[in-house]
């Protein structure tokens, strides 16, 4: 083999193992992978120090090499950690460099999985890195709704105890005044406001939703409620639904607050019923939606199987779901 390792005496004591797609006619691939020939050198060189769990520079840099041909190649990744603290590398250069190839490669997994196995290290980061939230608002700006990046960033919160940390509950603010629509957003708002905040749920300040000896009614309840928070997370749910009253999001946070307050769906019936105007005006599907839910709570049945015909015309393609509903609801229609 000829090429840039082979050509290299740095790498001259290494006998690349090259890739085996099986041997004999029975043993072929169906469809090989027509891998560029710079992949295939560098990765037989890097199968050859891996098997040999070599720790140096030439195997760090090896890998960067192939992550620059194949980020999305999950074992190297796991090999550059190791190197990187078997050297004692330093790991903030790591992230320096970490954050040009996520920039690159907004929609790969393996790059946060390795960025949260840095942060991971108490010894280099014994608290939340100055400029990390910085970033995650960078990546943000090209994607707001990058899955990767919010699983991430939930972790921060779990790892660092960023719950009340006040650049959280900003970010989220600036994110969902810049699109409404950001689910994600708001489903991080939930996890700051009513996640919980220690290993053991029983010991967070919420009833555990896993625990099969609780009641569907204490399920996700607070123990403790702080009524002002409550008032303000509902407002702003509020705000968000005049916005944009067709979006499902702030109706269901809204839903998330009350169940954790211990207070009821009905709470909120006036301000519901300003969105249904009459059966040829209705501003909100999830509006009427939640009428129903009001209505058949508290046994207003008439009124229930009303909305939920409603839902059959302003919401069609959960018709079978509207009549299962109007058929649990027992009434005679």
């Amino acid at each position: 083999m000829v090429g840039k390792y082979a050509d290299d005496p740095v790498w001259a004591s290494v006998t690349p193992i090259p890739l085996d797609d099986g041997e004999g006619a029975d043993a072929l691939p169906m469809a090989s992978i027509a891998y560029p020939t710079e992949y295939l050198e560098a990765t037989s060189y890097l199968r050859a120090v891996m098997a040999a769990n070599e720790m140096s520079d030439r195997a760090l840099d090896l890998t960067k090499d192939v992550i620059s041909m194949n980020a999305a190649h999950y074992t190297v990744w796991i090999y550059r950690a190791r190197i990187l603290f078997a050297l004692d590398k330093n790991i903030e250069e790591e992230v320096a460099w970490l954050n040009q190839v996520a920039l690159k490669y907004l929609k790969n997994y393996q790059i946060w999985h390795h960025r949260q196995v840095l942060m991971s290290s108490r010894q280099h980061f014994p608290s939340l890195p100055p400029k990390e939230l910085d970033f995650l608002m960078e990546m943000f700006a090209q994607d707001s709704k990058n899955y990767h990046v919010w699983t991430y960033r939930h972790w921060l919160v779990r790892h660092f105890k960023l719950w009340d940390h006040p650049r959280e509950i900003e970010d989220v603010n600036v994110l969902l005044k810049a699109d409404v629509r950001n689910n994600s957003a708001w489903s991080h708002r939930y996890t700051l406001r009513f996640g919980p905040r220690a290993d053991n749920e029983h010991d967070a300040g919420m009833v555990n939703a896993g625990d099969m000896s609780t009641t569907p009614a204490e399920k996700g309840v607070l123990a403790v409620v702080d009524e002002d928070m409550i008032d303000a997370e509902l407002e702003f749910a509020q705000n968000a639904i005049v916005r944009a009253p067709e979006n499902r999001s702030p109706w269901w946070y809204a839903r998330g607050v009350l169940v954790a307050s211990g207070r009821s769906l009905g709470e909120w019936e006036e301000f519901a019923g300003k969105f249904v105007v009459s059966e040829d005006i209705v501003k909100s599907s999830h509006a009427v939606e939640w009428l129903a839910d009001v209505y058949a709570s508290d046994e207003r049945k008439g009124k229930a199987v009303e909305m939920l015909g409603l839902l059959e015309k302003y919401d069609p393609i959960r018709k079978n779901y509207w009549d299962y509903r109007v058929k649990m609801l027992d009434v005679s229609v």
